[in-house]
């Protein structure tokens, strides 16, 4: 295999950053397979797509593209490199068909030639139904798949996909693998840029990156295997899973551990002795079962381990009295947009410091219906309560109970840190003494005292959605809507996120959250699925796991799961 792009000791740094984006890297990029850009938020992989792209002029070092000069040879470079950014580069008011012309148009593909490609990636990309369609229109997924046709005009011998799988539900994330290793196959060059380390095991070569430093180049297995032996379940653990968790990551053994299911994962570290399950103090019968290590698992471990499972939000927090009330109520709940039920005959109930997961594809009908729970949506028919409060007689009230964190960034990007932290307190209703201590308490919690002053909009991602949960909990809610919370950041915040989530639900705080991460699915207590704006299926993770497992998926992962159940209510 040839190599397509090959990186020399390359350096890049801009004006008025302390450390460089890109310090030192080499590696060689080959057609006819995928290679992985792998690493968390602000890791350097936008800036490195950049370079490839010739969109950036680099530092010191050197950058060979097809090997020419990215940037002294745009021109030839032109029509061999696809290039895919990091947010929609398309126009949304302009239809499919209509993107496509204007990017052929910057191509220079025009005849017969162009009607040809135009056939051949509808067909693709399977959108060949919805030319007509406005880019604004399309579902996350569709996006996507029409931004990888952009890209793919004219035929380019390397394509460079920036991070093209964020916000898309596990359906539409495997057909776009598909694709892309179709074309793999066919002898392209693939760089595929992505925060979800699950997704690097996917990848034949990953360059994995880390505030600006290459960390590994290789076969992601290659990277796993350090971690033989010392990757473990625990099954039998009774009664709840996050104290659990809470014990076994403060074990000094212990380097990162998470909730799966009814077992917990848990990492070891080098050279560490495993414990003797009758010595970690768990309530049940525990024992060690030794798993196969994750992509992700290995990162953690080279970065010396994950944050811990203490959260100093939970710790500021009041313990609630927990009743098992049920303090989120849906019944028959259902939104017509026109003739379009975007929510149809829904009903579930969520019960006091409980985690309860919404998930489903995009277009699917989440985000309605989360929306009508918070009462920023009116239903148009069936019932909706939060605490007791009909949310179509009184949202208003009911919002002063609950604190809500959209799916994307929703504060205010040209005020500074504290300005938001301010006005949110204040929408919330506090004011004066106790205003002024919450606002001190996220500033803790969260360590946002270097970034104060800073406008959240030259924020990096993790550190805008760490100031959306301390502005949607600052009131000390007793219910949290945290739609998509960490959707496109970083291992280690995700962890840190789930933490916090984890810990005030364990003082009584009642949880109601949407994820496309089917390994945050685990977490949760029960999870109700949507399809089609209905409930398909209402039941603990390990319960729709099971539903799914036959002889050819003896262990189905809750990706497995999500997947098989909604492919079969399709063929329903």
């Amino acid at each position: 295999m040839s190599a397509a792009v090959v990186l020399s000791r390359l350096c890049k740094t801009f004006s008025g950053m302390k450390s460089p984006a890109l310090d030192g890297i080499s590696a060689t990029i080959r057609s006819g397979i995928i290679t992985g850009i792998v690493g968390p938020d602000g890791a350097g992989k936008t800036t490195l797509m950049r370079l490839m792209a010739g969109l950036l002029r680099k530092g010191a070092g050197d950058v060979a593209v097809l090997g020419l000069d990215p940037v002294d040879r745009t021109d030839e470079l032109r029509l061999r490199v696809g290039y895919m950014p990091q947010k929609f580069g398309l126009y949304e008011d302009l239809s499919v068909i209509e993107n496509l012309r204007l990017h052929a148009d910057l191509r220079g593909l025009l005849g017969q030639e162009r009607q040809a490609t135009f056939a051949r990636l509808l067909s693709f990309t399977d959108l060949h139904r919805f030319t007509d369609r406005m880019a604004g229109k399309l579902s996350g997924g569709m996006k996507q798949k029409l931004g990888l046709a952009c890209a793919l005009l004219g035929k380019p011998d390397l394509l460079l996909l920036d991070e093209p799988s964020v916000g898309v539900d596990p359906i539409s994330r495997r057909e776009l693998w598909r694709m892309v290793r179709e074309l793999a196959d066919g002898g392209m060059a693939v760089v595929w840029s992505t925060a979800y380390l699950e997704e690097a095991e996917t990848c034949d070569e990953v360059i994995l990156l880390h505030e600006g430093a290459l960390l590994f180049s290789g076969r992601p297995a290659d990277l796993t295997g350090r971690l033989a032996g010392r990757c473990l379940h625990l099954h039998g653990v009774e009664g709840r899973r996050r104290k659990a968790l809470n014990r076994m990551l403060r074990l000094p053994e212990v380097a990162d551990g998470a909730i799966q299911g009814h077992s917990l994962r848990v990492i070891l570290r080098e050279g560490a002795i495993r414990p003797a399950p009758g010595d970690l103090g768990l309530p049940g019968a525990p024992q060690w079962k030794e798993v196969t290590p994750r992509f992700e698992d290995a990162f953690i471990d080279l970065l010396g381990g994950g944050p811990g499972g203490e959260s100093v939000l939970a710790a500021s927090m009041p313990a609630r009295q927990k009743n098992g009330a049920d303090l989120i109520v849906a019944e028959n709940l259902t939104k017509m947009f026109g003739d379009f039920a975007a929510t149809d005959q829904v009903t579930f109930s969520v019960h006091q410091g409980e985690i309860f997961g919404l998930l489903g594809p995009n277009g699917a009908g989440k985000s309605t219906t989360f929306k009508m729970m918070c009462g920023l949506l009116k239903p148009t028919s069936g019932r909706a309560e939060v605490m007791g409060i009909d949310l179509r007689k009184s949202p208003a009230q009911a919002r002063q109970r609950l604190g809500y964190m959209a799916q994307k960034f929703s504060l205010y990007g040209k005020l500074s840190v504290r300005q938001n932290l301010e006005f949110f307190s204040g929408v919330y209703g506090l004011s004066g003494g106790r205003q002024r201590a919450a606002v001190e308490g996220m500033i803790e919690s969260f360590h946002l005292r270097p970034f104060l002053q800073v406008k959240t909009d030259d924020l990096s991602l993790g550190y805008k959605q760490r100031i959306a949960l301390a502005c949607s909990a600052m009131h000390e809610p007793d219910i949290l809507f945290l739609d998509e919370p960490t959707s496109g950041v970083d291992p280690l915040t995700r962890r840190e996120f789930w933490n916090h989530i984890n810990g005030v639900v364990e003082k009584g705080v009642t949880v109601m959250v949407t994820t496309h991460f089917m390994d945050e699915a685990e977490y949760c207590d029960r999870i109700g699925l949507i399809h089609q704006g209905r409930l398909i299926a209402l039941a603990p993770p390990d319960d729709l796991k099971k539903s799914v497992a036959s002889k050819e998926m003896p262990d189905p992962t809750m990706e497995d799961a999500f997947i098989e159940l909604i492919l079969r209510e399709g063929q329903a």
